[in-house]
């Protein structure tokens, strides 16, 4: 798959949420409302046509979308 799936915004956001963040702290540290955060997990979950965020990582992952940061694990 040569196009990216996500905008930036939603790969910042993806990227977060691998790093076990809540939808508050991706917010603050991004400036952004944490509607707009839901928003964006939602429309990517519908992109990928997937249920639920974790399924959207690992669908992410496995497209090489986003990676899993390990200075975390």
């Amino acid at each position: 798959m040569s196009k990216e799936i996500l905008t930036p915004r939603e790969k910042n956001i993806f990227q977060e949420l691998t790093k076990n963040k809540t939808t508050k702290e991706i917010a603050q540290s991004l400036g952004i409302s944490e509607k707009t955060v839901r928003n964006h997990i939602s429309n990517t979950m519908q992109k990928l046509g997937v249920k639920g965020r974790a399924s959207a990582v690992v669908e992410l992952i496995k497209l090489k979308e986003i990676s899993i940061d390990n200075e975390n694990s």
